[in-house]
């Protein structure tokens, strides 16, 4: 009598496991958690649950069909070596949802962006200003700006010529040779 309540227990529990498997098998490539649970007669049972997928920007979003930039590309042309240049691009959500821009990140350390930390709501307007460090870099220059959100990545981008400073000149940043 007692082996066939102790079947029956084991029996009911594994059915139990199994049918709460069948209604968690929504199975994604998201990380996967497994519970063992050891039976009284030592019979262990294993379930598998999903985690959610967090929202994310995806490679088929299309932030185009959010954010409207005035301009996505500044050519300051030719400018003096020494004093830092900035450039505002300016964009609306032209979007139904709040812009949250993530991160911007520039791709190198000579280019700062500058950006609203806060939502940006449908049909309001924002910028994200690039400033640009000449001092010490004469020459052409090239540099990118990655706009990451929640609808999608951006890339802007500032170029132009720095045109270096005459031998022996004071560059407008360089305040240590000033005479006080």
């Amino acid at each position: 009598m007692k082996k066939s309540i102790l079947l029956f227990g084991t029996f009911a529990l594994l059915s139990t496991a199994m049918y709460a498997q069948k209604t968690t098998t929504t199975t994604t490539t998201a990380q996967k958690a497994t519970t063992t649970t050891t039976a009284p007669t030592k019979a262990a049972v294993t379930t598998t649950t999903s985690a959610t997928p967090q929202a994310a920007p995806t490679s088929d979003q299309n932030p185009d069909a959010h954010m409207k930039f005035t301009v996505e590309e500044h050519n300051f042309n030719t400018i003096p070596e020494g004093p830092a240049v900035s450039f505002d691009f300016d964009f609306k959500n032209i979007g139904k949802e709040p812009i949250v821009l993530t991160t911007v990140q520039a791709s190198c350390g000579c280019t700062t962006p500058n950006w609203s930390k806060e939502p940006i709501l449908p049909k309001a307007s924002s910028k994200i200003t690039a400033t640009y460090n000449t001092q010490g870099r004469p020459g052409p220059f090239t540099k990118t700006i990655t706009v990451n959100s929640n609808v999608g990545t951006k890339i802007l981008k500032i170029t132009g010529t720095v045109e270096k400073a005459p031998d022996g000149s004071v560059p407008a940043n360089d305040n240590s040779m000033m005479k006080h």
